[in-house]
């Protein structure tokens, strides 16, 4: 005899709780993949019989789709429901779910997400569902787009493709790498994914002006989070985009150390991608992990600009067959840097240089607000045999034909303490001669502004040393002063200067060449929360910062955000008057936490000579 089910109740409450996803709302079911959840069921009659009574759940994601598993559980009371969440799909947008007897029950809507990201804003999954529903697979053929959420590959390439809107294709964010940020905001003003997702949405999935590679990397992790797909931001230092795939990155310097910029093959400064954790049936054992993928616009794949996912491993190994886009992740953290100098006369001789790529490859540490390095995930050490082996694989000729050696002139660029933006500062080339015979040498050390992308700018200081002499073994220092006056409206927003040092020998026409890039330290903003934190309670956050510039700094402003701080929105505080130099400025902002927990309140500070300046205070929020 069938159940009569009078109702039933998906225990909203209860269940995202349990399952981690209250911060998305408790109005409807929002379930963890793989974790039992509760359905509370009323009979007007009959009577559960374990092991004879049978339930008929039946999953759908709108008209197209179906799954409907026989589920027999012994374990069903006629209150109490545990189901366990084995439905093959990664992530369903609308999931009808009816209950019965072997007999229609009444469906009721739902959202079924294996995973959820602590401290999300309510709508932002919406939203983040909203992304898949937008893509153009989706369009050409939703029945066909819903099937493949069930695969964290598919997802994952989707995503890379639709954060970034450069195929015109309703993507989130657009790309912008001037110096001026006409029709929208620079992507240093963003301090989180929320404001930009909202936005996306609020405007008929207009693309959100602006954002670069850091700006891509984080609401690719703020949405593959929401999705239930584990994520993390990645930055590797000194990264190289290799446009031709030859695994070089060849520059061209004149006699006055000038970089000949009609290649488009670049050095950033640092690049951010993401990571995503999930196995790679698709390929052989030993391939799941940790999946490179990178949703920042650089070149297409398979037509569209997209990046990934592919193995960290495989980029280790070398092994650049494998899906997806195996040679271009390998020549960011690989790729050989080659310099040369072009003379005068048009003749043309490599420069020795000892920059590497991919550096200090890093993320974030679980738990701690600290950097993990992960290098050694991406790459053996330099000069192992399994670096060997892993070039020989890749065919990377251009690693394997060099060879170590001690060349007979060297330079290294040094650095003086205390470099802040607004002081005056010397930086160092240190030049020696490792010969047995007397050098003559021009020596070249210039420094210029210069974007994270690699884009040379202004002059910030420079000398030419046209007879420099070296005794054998002989070594000189020459400084090079960098004046605030005349780097100050040089610089970018992101406060660097590139440094090069060029020695060139009379004699040989033998040259040799130290890079290094310098980051201007910002003023500290201080932080105090006044008031006891606690849920729904108004608390103040007192916000002081001091001039370092020897100039008034105009138009200041600060603005907080956090994620259930401040409502899914930023609270700016605009300052009346100019702050002198060496004055504070100083204001409180108020704000009401709505969720208990560690919370972390991100500060902005901005004016017309400082730019964009960052800090962040963990706290604790009381129930």
């Amino acid at each position: 005899m069938a159940l009569d089910i009078s109702t039933w109740d998906l225990a909203c409450q209860f269940n995202n709780t349990d399952h981690h996803t209250e911060l998305n709302g408790t109005d409807r079911l929002i379930v963890r993949r793989g974790q039992a959840f509760t359905i509370n069921l009323y009979l007007n009659s009959g009577s559960y019989q374990p092991g004879y009574s049978q339930l008929h759940i039946t999953a759908e994601t709108g008209n197209a789709h179906r799954y409907e598993p026989n589920i027999l559980i012994p374990q069903l009371t006629v209150r109490l429901w545990s189901v366990f969440c084995a439905f093959p799909a990664l992530i369903w947008s609308f999931l009808f779910l009816s209950i019965s007897s072997f007999s229609p029950g009444v469906p009721h809507l739902a959202r079924f997400v294996p995973r959820c990201v602590p401290f999300f804003e309510e709508g932002i999954l919406d939203v983040c569902l909203r992304i898949l529903d937008m893509n153009p697979k989706h369009r050409r053929n939703p029945a066909k787009d819903c099937s493949g959420r069930r695969n964290v590959i598919y997802v994952t390439r989707v995503l890379s493709a639709m954060i970034n809107s450069n195929d015109r294709d309703y993507g989130v964010v657009e790309g912008c790498w001037k110096d001026t940020f006409d029709g929208g905001v620079s992507p240093m003003s963003w301090r989180g994914s929320v404001q930009i997702l909202r936005t996306w949405s609020s405007t008929s999935c207009l693309p959100v002006r602006y954002g670069q590679c850091w700006v891509f990397a984080a609401v690719a992790c703020s949405v593959s989070r929401a999705l239930g797909i584990p994520c993390r931001v990645i930055t590797n230092y000194y990264s190289a985009h290799d446009t031709n795939s030859n695994l070089v990155i060849e520059r061209y310097l004149n006699e006055k150390g000038e970089v000949d910029r009609s290649t488009r093959d670049m050095i950033w400064n640092y690049h951010c991608w993401v990571e995503s954790w999930m196995t790679r049936p698709d390929l052989p054992p030993g391939f799941d992990g940790w999946q490179a993928s990178d949703p920042t616009p650089q070149e297409k794949s398979e037509g569209v600009f997209c990046c990934g996912p592919v193995p960290v491993r495989a980029i280790k190994e070398g092994e650049l067959t494998f899906k997806y886009d195996a040679p271009f992740v390998f020549a960011e953290v690989n790729a050989d840097l080659v310099y040369m100098l072009k003379y005068n006369d048009g003749s043309t001789r490599k420069i020795v240089n000892d920059q590497k790529v991919g550096q200090k490859i890093s993320t974030k540490s679980v738990g701690r607000d600290d950097r993990e390095d992960i290098t050694h995930l991406y790459k053996y050490p330099e000069g192992s045999a399994e670096e060997r082996q892993v070039f020989e694989k890749a065919n990377h000729q251009n690693k394997l034909l060099q060879e170590k050696g001690n060349p007979g002139l060297q330079i290294t660029i040094k650095l003086s303490t205390g470099i802040r933006k607004g002081c005056d500062f010397d930086v160092f080339a240190i030049v020696s001669n490792n010969t047995e015979e007397n050098k003559k040498c021009r020596l070249v050390f210039a420094s210029r502004a210069v974007s994270y992308n690699g884009v040379i700018g202004r002059e910030c200081g420079f000398k030419d040393l046209l007879n420099v002499e070296l005794a054998p073994g002989g070594e000189r220092k020459v400084p090079l002063r960098l004046n605030y006056s005349k780097y100050c409206n040089n610089l970018t927003e992101d406060n660097l200067i590139r440094l090069g040092a060029l020695l060139i020998d009379h004699s040989t026409k033998e040259a040799v060449m130290a890079m290094r890039d310098v980051v201007l330290d910002e003023p500290e903003i201080k932080i105090r929360i006044l008031g006891e934190p606690k849920e729904k309670r108004k608390l103040a956050a007192e916000l002081t910062l001091q001039n370092p510039l020897p100039e008034p700094l105009q138009g200041c402003c600060f603005t907080i955000e956090g994620a259930n701080l401040t409502g899914g929105s930023s609270i700016t505080e605009k300052l009346d008057s100019p702050i002198e130099p060496g004055q504070e400025a100083k204001v409180k902002i108020y704000f009401t936490p709505t969720q208990s927990g560690l919370r972390k309140l991100v500060v902005d500070f901005d004016s017309d000579k400082l730019g964009h300046v960052r800090g962040y205070k963990n706290v604790i929020i009381g129930k």
